[in-house]
């Protein structure tokens, strides 16, 4: 473990907050990011929203939308869930991140730049941390460091 180099602190008292809580800020990045995710699987499973999906690539020319909609559902529920616990961490990040790649291109793409005009930003920011994601790995606080393997 890092200490803090409290010199360099604006306000120095806040040296043992940041050191106690920087050994879990990894996986609170890693929970968060496929937490977040799940409330879509389970809209998309649950809630009916699969269909309003399904249009949307149907438009879009994609085969089989409403599978691949149910699929979606699954991916965002299923393996956001293994994501948030650290399970198969890096698999994960990959099936997540190839999601938004679609998403990115053929659906908020076209519409520049900024999220406010349904742009990329978000989904680029999304898959940016599922990059960095894959590259770390689970990390300490995760199911694929007590299964002792890792993909």
């Amino acid at each position: 473990m890092s200490e803090i180099d409290r010199s360099r602190l604006i306000c120095p008292s806040l040296g043992g907050l940041y050191e106690t809580f920087a050994p879990y800020s990894y996986a609170f990045m890693r929970f968060s990011a496929g937490a977040i995710m799940v409330p879509h699987g389970v809209q998309k499973l649950f809630y009916g929203t699969a269909v309003n999906t399904a249009q949307g690539m149907a438009a879009k020319g994609f085969p089989f939308p409403l599978q691949l909609a149910y699929l979606v559902g699954v991916v965002e529920l299923v393996v956001a869930a293994a994501l948030a616990v650290g399970l198969f961490t890096r698999v994960a990040a990959v099936i997540l991140w190839i999601e938004l790649f679609v998403i990115l291109i053929w659906f908020v793409g076209p519409n520049g730049y900024f999220w406010g005009r349904q742009g990329y930003e978000f989904v680029l920011l999304w898959m940016l941390l599922f990059t960095a994601i894959f590259f770390k790995g689970g990390g300490r606080y995760s199911v694929d460091r007590y299964l002792r393997k890792e993909f």
